[in-house]
């Protein structure tokens, strides 16, 4: 079964909530570091509605038509605000997503595809070339989605968040092949 969710960006008073949602979301994830192993990242997801407020940053929400808060992402239309380890944020003409996420109660309805077409219409809009996002593998289910939707692994953009490996994945807006940013 899929719905058809709203895709919109956050209201102010949706920040709290939408945080919340996150660090549930994540802390849930079996093999993934819990918030006493990473708690700056956990704060960064409870504070997700910051992100905002970075040049060409959105935090976009998935609202169902009764308007519960179905999950979230942020679109980076400016890899220089992506803020991930690795190499992504020198990549041009590009955009980014990171921090997607969905209420356990709608998993499997096609929330998480509605959220991350939004980001991909948002980057063609923009003109860029490619969108690019990080997982990871306690992350699998989203990996899945990823790779259904066309994005390739991008071993360039690899790295290592602690202990744990942080893949790269790109997918092409305009038919070419980006080239592998160099090692180093």
């Amino acid at each position: 079964m899929t719905v058809k969710p709203e895709i919109r960006e956050i209201r102010p008073e949706e920040s709290g909530a939408l945080g919340q949602l996150l660090v549930a979301v994540y802390s849930a994830l079996e093999g993934f570091p819990t918030p006493v192993e990473q708690p700056g990242y956990y704060a960064m997801l409870a504070s997700i509605g910051q992100f905002s407020e970075r040049p060409g940053a959105k935090v976009l929400v998935a609202v169902s038509a009764e308007g519960q808060l179905m999950g979230g992402v942020v679109y980076f239309g400016d890899m220089a605000q992506y803020g991930s380890g690795g190499a992504a944020t020198a990549v041009t003409r590009a955009s980014g997503i990171r921090l997607l996420g969905v209420d356990a109660r709608f998993r499997g309805l096609g929330v998480g595809r509605a959220l991350t077409g939004a980001c991909i219409q948002r980057a063609k809009d923009e003109g860029h070339a490619e969108v690019i996002l990080h997982t990871t593998e306690a992350m699998r289910i989203a990996w899945g989605l990823y790779e259904r939707l066309g994005f390739d692994r991008s071993p360039d953009l690899d790295f290592i968040q602690g202990a744990l490996p942080v893949f790269g994945f790109r997918l092409s807006l305009d038919g070419s092949r980006p080239a592998p940013l160099p090692a180093g």
